[in-house]
């Protein structure tokens, strides 16, 4: 058989593919570990071979053409057997292995995801875990993250999102503070309490509590002595210590209410919640060791959720 190809187009292809799938060769050449200069001469020489444009380059972004893209769709499924053929013959399908990045807000993390990673561990002995644990929004391609977890759906639609749950809120305080001050019954008894809101660090705003009355969803500013920033676990803190009301997760302030640190006020204005999300980047073949994990943490998280 004879040769159709040498090695430089097959990495021209990649390139293109890569630049293709994120739309940049800026992005294209920080995934790959390579100057964008490069990436731009690979798919120059590609169309001179080809005799074909496939990108239609502006000073601030790049098109597909529609030759590009017919060759896009072909080229992406090539490279996804070569890489199928390549796993079924080394059994790496069977077990995945690696190393996965993955950023987690501290409210998820703590309470959510590590209780969950030794079953993980013990299920995927070859797979190590970086995890970051942090509030702040992060750049997959150029932080080289594989999968975060968020709260809400992500406006990027380079994104993935599977959805983990939807979280329910519920307001606490701790037995001492309810002594002194009282319990509220009403909604507009909060007036009359030290509330802890969270401040947004993006916004620089309280974020509102949500309750729900007579069917009714509705959002109340509140305010208090102390304000918590950048951390969402400090109005837990705080509210254990006997500081006043916090509006958290039930599935964060469990635990202290089952040791009776924290009782919760308010169960008839109930029912609303807040959705978190896993996202990893758009990619029509899932490399097994993200698959592997999205699926596990989906599931048990399902599981938890439902109980």
């Amino acid at each position: 058989m004879s040769r159709s190809f040498d090695p430089m187009q097959l990495g021209s292809i990649e390139l293109f593919c890569k630049a293709a799938e994120l739309s940049s060769f800026t992005a294209a050449a920080q995934a790959l570990g390579i100057t964008p200069a490069a990436v731009s001469r690979s798919v120059g020489r590609l169309e001179a071979r080809l005799g074909a444009r496939l990108f239609v380059r502006s000073t601030r972004q790049i098109r597909l053409t529609d030759d590009g893209r017919s060759y896009f769709e072909q080229c992406e499924q090539a490279l996804a057997q070569i890489e199928q053929a390549g796993r079924v013959v080394s059994g790496r399908q069977s077990e995945p292995s690696g190393t996965l990045r993955i950023s987690v807000p501290t409210t998820y993390a703590h309470h959510r995801l590590f209780p969950l990673l030794p079953a993980f561990n013990a299920a995927f002995p070859k797979l190590k875990l970086e995890i970051s644990v942090s509030n702040r929004n992060i750049d997959f391609v150029e932080e080289g993250f594989d999968l975060a977890i968020r709260l809400g759906a992500p406006a990027d639609s380079r994104l993935v999102a599977r959805p983990l749950e939807e979280a329910t809120l519920g307001v606490f305080a701790s037995p001492a503070y309810l002594k002194q001050r009282g319990t509220p019954a009403t909604l507009a008894d909060l007036r009359q309490h030290d509330c802890i809101p969270f401040v947004l660090p993006r916004t620089g705003r309280a974020v509102a509590w949500l309750f729900r009355e007579d069917g009714v969803d509705i959002e109340r500013a509140v305010d208090g002595p102390v304000r918590v920033l950048d951390d969402v676990l400090g109005c837990v803190s705080h509210a254990r210590a006997g500081g006043g009301l916090c509006q958290i997760y039930h599935f964060i302030a469990e635990g202290a209410v089952r040791s009776g640190e924290l009782k919760e006020v308010l169960k008839p204005f109930g029912g609303r919640s807040r959705p978190f999300t896993i996202l990893y980047p758009h990619n029509r073949h899932v490399a097994p060791r993200v698959r592997a994990f999205v699926d596990f943490v989906v599931a048990r998280v399902s599981a938890k959720a439902q109980r």
